[in-house]
């Protein structure tokens, strides 16, 4: 019997925290850390998501707290926060949604486990 493989898409944020990724490992002396990444991606994350695409643990098992994500999960489609899922891999955490319409499993958002939510430097500059 024939398996099920979803398609994987990586969407424009998932992109750009890519790049952020990369710019915050060259900065720490780390790039290789970078190729590591994407070989990792290529060679298990988006294999297992194919096959699996419900692997990650469902995002609103642990809800944020924050008043900001709040907020940004009550402007989501109705039900589509409820397809978001959370992948662990290495240092890294991966927001996905999967679309079981259409057989589809799109990446959102990567961050490394090291990287800060804000960027206090530009928040506190120095006098």
């Amino acid at each position: 019997m024939a398996e099920n493989l979803y398609r994987v898409e990586l969407t424009a944020s998932f992109l750009e925290r890519l790049d952020s990724i990369e710019a915050f490992l060259t900065e720490a002396g780390a790039a290789f850390a970078y190729d590591k990444l994407l070989d990792e991606l290529r060679a298990t994350v988006i294999p297992n998501l194919r096959r699996f695409p419900r692997i990650g643990r469902r995002y609103l098992d642990r809800p944020p707290q924050s008043a900001e994500a709040l907020a940004q999960l009550a402007a989501l489609p109705a039900g589509a926060a409820s397809a978001l899922r959370e992948y662990l891999s290495g240092d890294y955490l991966i927001l996905y949604a999967e679309a079981e319409t259409d057989e589809a499993v799109y990446l959102l958002s990567i961050r490394h486990h090291r990287q800060l939510s804000f960027d206090f430097a530009r928040l506190w500059p120095s006098a």
